[in-house]
């Protein structure tokens, strides 16, 4: 018996006269990346055959030998002793070609009913969904740090900027919930993502569907899908859901990247904000007194990788008629880069996040150069009937005396201070303390220190419940 699917021969090799020449398998084949779906291959083959069985399309002892014989190739590839081969291009003929090995005959009726196509539509949005709850773990995994650091340093003073400019005196804990707040909004792009990703496209076949009397909901059910893809045309040619979810991947590795451009520059000696463990730091290889942020490094760096997935995968969808084409092979290699690259940075920085100490000191001495209090000053004598303008005015000129005086507000005398305005009392000095300034932020989404364990409570909270989530997904 010849093996259609054989090195010489190929499953649509029937149709042309002479064979593929090496350097075009070479060019085309997409095995050796493509092979990282071959337990969703398997797993979708199961269950499509499970279906045609039901429907009297194959015998039920066809069926059982399709299942036993998937299910052994999928041990062989657990073991890594699976014999890939570029000859037959892509992990869906490899496997086929297996299985007609293993069992005969009745290995060629698995295709019945079904493309690669919309094979190759499925193993994604299958992969897919697994990376999506596995990088929302990481996610919550990751924001319980910030809030167990933020808890630890709620009293915790430091400069807040804009422009890099001292503007602020907050609360350090403040500083990090911040980040907590875009790694959340990530996780709900990503759930929201995964809506979409969660339907199925089996079924559809090359593009128009099958004459065979299928049954799509029952294949959907079994692989636990939401729903289906509607439309056969769209459905195998759709890269929405690849793109959309590398999206969201970029969004989460700029938040990285910002992140990682704070750390590098409170470690630097002009700041000293914070001790990073050396574990996460190395040296030089001349000046043996470096101690170098390598991985917010080289995290501010890969962020320019999963970016440029995502302009891959635009590009590559932005002029491509209906339906499948050839191109779409080139979805998936920058698709998996970008899913490795989040979840290998996921995975440092909820180790690193938890090594990092703020110089609580340091900080301090930093938030009270620079005049952070002046919008306080100003509040106060707003608070007094003058409009905000003027006391803006009156406040400038007090920042001009402190400066050409060497002195910091909290130090002006009061007499010197009631000579810019009379309304001005001893009770300003409160207001013009450090950590009285913070505390006066009382609301929601301020600075305060009871605002901060609010937010943590209830973020807490939220977390907890994004984990719980995930977890009766994958159930």
């Amino acid at each position: 018996m010849t093996n259609p699917l054989s090195k010489k021969s190929k499953a649509w090799s029937a149709r042309f006269s002479e064979p593929v020449s090496e350097t075009v398998q070479k060019y085309t084949a997409s095995v050796a990346f493509d092979k990282k779906l071959a337990t969703y291959d398997i797993q979708a083959s199961i269950a499509h055959a499970e279906m045609l069985q039901h429907k009297k399309i194959i015998s039920s002892n066809d069926y059982k030998k399709i299942k036993n014989g998937l299910l052994k190739i999928k041990l062989e590839i657990e073991k890594e002793k699976f014999n890939w081969s570029i000859a037959l291009e892509d992990v869906h003929l490899n496997i086929e070609n297996r299985l007609i090995e293993i069992i005969g005959d009745a290995g060629k009726k698995l295709h019945t009913g079904r493309s690669r196509n919309d094979q190759i539509a499925t193993d994604l949005r299958l992969y897919l969904r697994d990376e999506i709850d596995a990088i929302r773990l990481k996610l919550s995994f990751l924001r319980i740090e910030f809030i167990k650091k933020a808890e630890a340093h709620s009293n915790t003073v430091m400069p807040g900027f804009t422009h890099l400019q001292v503007a602020q005196p907050i609360n350090f804990a403040h500083h990090l919930l911040a980040y907590e707040s875009m790694f959340s909004r990530d996780d709900e792009r990503l759930a929201d993502a995964r809506k979409r990703v969660n339907r199925m496209p089996l079924g559809s076949a090359a593009m128009a569907g099958t004459s065979f009397p299928i049954d799509r909901m029952r294949v959907a059910k079994t692989l636990n899908f939401d729903s289906l893809c509607e439309n056969s045309l769209d459905a195998v040619s759709d890269r929405d859901f690849v793109i959309e979810v590398t999206s969201s991947l970029a969004i989460v590795m700029i938040h990285f990247s910002r992140l990682s451009e704070e750390i590098i520059l409170w470690m630097s000696n002009n700041f000293n904000f914070i001790t990073l463990s050396d574990k996460f730091c190395t040296g030089s290889s001349i000046m043996p007194q470096k101690k170098n942020p390598d991985v917010p490094e080289l995290a501010r760096g890969k962020s320019g990788r999963v970016i440029g997935s995502l302009v891959t995968l635009l590009t590559l969808m932005k002029s491509q008629p209906l339906a499948y084409n050839k191109d779409n092979q080139e979805d998936k290699e920058p698709l998996f880069d970008a899913v490795e690259t989040v979840n290998n940075t996921l995975t440092i920085f909820i180790e690193l996040i938890e090594n990092m100490e703020p110089n609580t000191e340091e900080m301090r001495s930093a938030a009270s150069k620079g005049y952070p209090t002046a919008t306080d000053l100003a509040d106060y004598l707003v608070k007094k009937n003058i409009p905000f303008r003027e006391a803006h005015e009156l406040v400038s000129k007090i920042v001009n005396y402190a400066i050409k005086s060497n002195l910091t507000l909290i130090e002006i005398p009061l007499t010197k201070l009631q000579k810019f305005s009379t309304l001005i009392q001893k009770d300003v000095y409160k207001f013009l303390e450090l950590n009285g300034s913070i505390n006066s932020r009382n609301h929601i989404g301020g600075t305060a220190k009871g605002q901060i364990h609010k937010q943590i409570k209830k973020i807490h909270k939220n977390i907890l419940k994004t984990i719980h989530e995930i977890k009766r997904q994958k159930t």
